[in-house]
């Protein structure tokens, strides 16, 4: 894969700063994948840690995998949010989230979760297409497995993904306060959506299209099906304290915990993410917290929801006004093989944030 296919592609060690991937040749920060394809790092960046770089020259051909499940989870995070105030705003540089990644809020909670589940799920699916020299298809799992099926196939191979990520995605979290804690959490909640959620695929095979026996397999579910859990949990995220037993006999995992602030609530479970403090005022642009403002939003004037002008514009108004647009319509295919269009021009009616 040549670097030009490369220039901007973004990774992260989940400490809330970002290294990228570029096209400008240094000496000193070189990768070599199992193709000798030398993959630079930005000096100027924060780069990766040493066991990241170890991890990644082990498993030849994961780094493209890594930068490709990031992706993903950008792309999946500005979905999920497109029409709320925070809509994950991303920018060029080394902190690509902002600001927001520096706090203990919900928004925050989402980034980590879902880009954790962004590098597992690529790397899982990676595996079994054969695009990582060091793991396969799962085929643990093989004979007989019910009446009328039996396991065979290709599985994806999402203990290798979990495995690969808590290694790469964890190893920057350093300390044993409530931040180390609550990052560590989310990246695992993130790894867990995407195992919880795998699925059983099945081919059927018989004379005459029959299905007499099915041969079946662990597929990964989509991300999309990964972002509308985390969306959910992140709606119900639960808010935590510090927590600390103060036993000498209690063990060094057991000592420090997260706790419910609210002691009358249960415990946090795995799956669930976790905050510890209040989400910043979206409504208004801020260069101490980061957060952008909604002013110059597409809003929706009929929505009573949250996609809706009195909510996203937070109450300031909003202007509309008329645009022209010229889309290709009534498309025909012809026999063989173009495809001609003809131009239709609507008018669209826009609200934006005062």
């Amino acid at each position: 894969l040549a670097l030009s296919s490369l220039s901007n592609t973004l990774a992260v060690n989940n400490s809330g700063r970002w290294w990228g991937i570029i096209n400008v040749a240094s000496s000193t920060n070189l990768l070599t994948d199992s193709k000798n394809v030398q993959l630079v790092l930005d000096p100027s960046l924060q780069l990766l840690s040493r066991k990241q770089r170890k991890l990644i020259r082990q498993n030849p051909g994961i780094l493209h995998s890594v930068s490709s499940g990031l992706q993903t989870a950008i792309k999946e995070c500005k979905w999920q949010f497109r029409n709320r105030r925070w809509n994950c705003p991303t920018s060029q540089g080394p902190n690509i989230f902002g600001k927001i990644v520096n706090r203990g809020c919900r928004e925050t909670a989402f980034i980590f979760a879902i880009t954790s589940a962004g590098v597992t799920h690529s790397v899982a699916r990676s595996c079994s297409e054969g695009s990582i020299e060091s793991c396969t298809c799962d085929y643990r799992r093989r004979g007989p497995g019910g009446p009328d099926w039996h396991w065979g196939g290709c599985s994806d191979n999402i203990d290798f993904g979990r495995l690969f990520g808590r290694e790469f995605v964890d190893s920057s979290e350093k300390g044993r306060d409530l931040r180390f804690l609550m990052n560590l959490h989310n990246n695992e909640a993130g790894r867990m959506t995407v195992f919880s959620e795998m699925r059983q695929e099945c081919k059927c095979h018989g004379m005459s299209g029959s299905c007499t026996v099915r041969t079946c397999w662990m597929r990964l579910p989509t991300f999309r099906a990964v972002g509308d859990v985390l969306k959910d949990r992140f709606d119900g995220a639960s808010r935590v304290i510090y927590g600390n037993k103060g036993s000498n006999r209690a063990s060094r995992v057991e000592l420090h915990h997260l706790e419910p602030e609210n002691p009358a609530h249960k415990p946090p479970s795995p799956h669930d993410l976790v905050y510890f403090e209040k989400s910043p005022n979206f409504c208004t642009y801020s260069g101490k917290t980061g957060t952008a403002g909604t002013a110059g939003r597409f809003c929706n004037s009929s929505s009573p929801g949250l996609d809706g002008c009195e909510l996203l514009c937070c109450g300031r108004g909003y202007r509309t006004r008329t645009e022209r647009v010229t889309e290709r319509c009534n498309c025909t295919f012809h026999w063989c093989c173009h495809v001609s269009c003809l131009n239709c021009t609507n008018t669209q009616v826009l609200h934006e944030c005062l």
